[in-house]
């Protein structure tokens, strides 16, 4: 398989089309090997608009939305990111090319094992892989300028916009309860202490996290 084309073409069909025009975002996926993070049975379907299955109930995201959450962080070289949903460790890999560091939160250890495996084998070395709930956030690394949920909840946690920074951004995929399966993919910005704005940028669907329905919410 010609994986340079394959790229080039998702590329071009499907993100243009998504808008995801930022240039830095597509010269990193250019750049990126998403191949490698693809269990083997499926690499020739790396680049296809499908969730990819990794096991234990867990996907990769589609390229799309990966590219679409890439953008809406506006991350900076500085920035220190918590991402929630380690997956095979892809979307880690790819903010730690414009972030400081990023922590990766993973409940399952066998999928933690695979997402640190993948990381390791790719020469990443600002990407710690942690083993938890994620909804629970990592209180000892906070404030974040970004945190990043990388499957469905049916509301955003309290305790993970108490741990983002005055002037950071949280990306969600948050269920809509009058409209299953569709969720949106909600970015929040905290503007001042307890100032939260958010937004919906997109609907879709994405596997829901584990205990996503048990975390205490936050009230608008």
């Amino acid at each position: 398989m010609n994986y340079e084309l394959a790229r080039h073409h998702m590329i071009q069909q499907q993100l243009r089309t998504a808008e995801v025009l930022s240039t830095p975002v597509v010269d990193l996926l250019y750049a990126d090997r998403r191949e490698e993070y693809v269990p083997a049975a499926y690499r020739a379907l790396a680049f296809a608009d499908i969730a990819i299955p990794l096991g234990r109930g867990t996907a990769l995201l589609t390229p799309h939305l990966e590219a679409r959450l890439l953008q809406e962080m506006r991350l900076q070289r500085g920035d220190r990111v918590l991402e929630i949903g380690a997956g095979s460790g892809h979307m880690a890999a790819l903010m730690a090319e414009q972030a400081q560091q990023v922590w990766s939160m993973e409940i399952d250890p066998e999928i933690a094992a695979l997402a640190r495996a993948n990381l390791e084998r790719d020469g990443v070395a600002n990407v710690a892989v942690e083993v938890g709930d994620g909804l629970a956030g990592l209180p000892a690394h906070a404030p974040y300028d970004c945190i990043v949920v990388s499957g469905g909840v049916a509301e955003i946690p309290a305790a993970l916009l108490a741990q983002l920074k005055v002037g950071g951004r949280l990306l969600a995929f948050v269920a809509l309860a009058d409209k299953a399966p569709v969720m949106v993919l909600r970015r929040v910005e905290r503007r001042a202490e307890d100032v939260y704005a958010s937004t919906d940028l997109v609907e879709t669907a994405v596997p829901m996290l584990r205990n996503a329905a048990s975390a205490k919410p936050f009230v608008f």
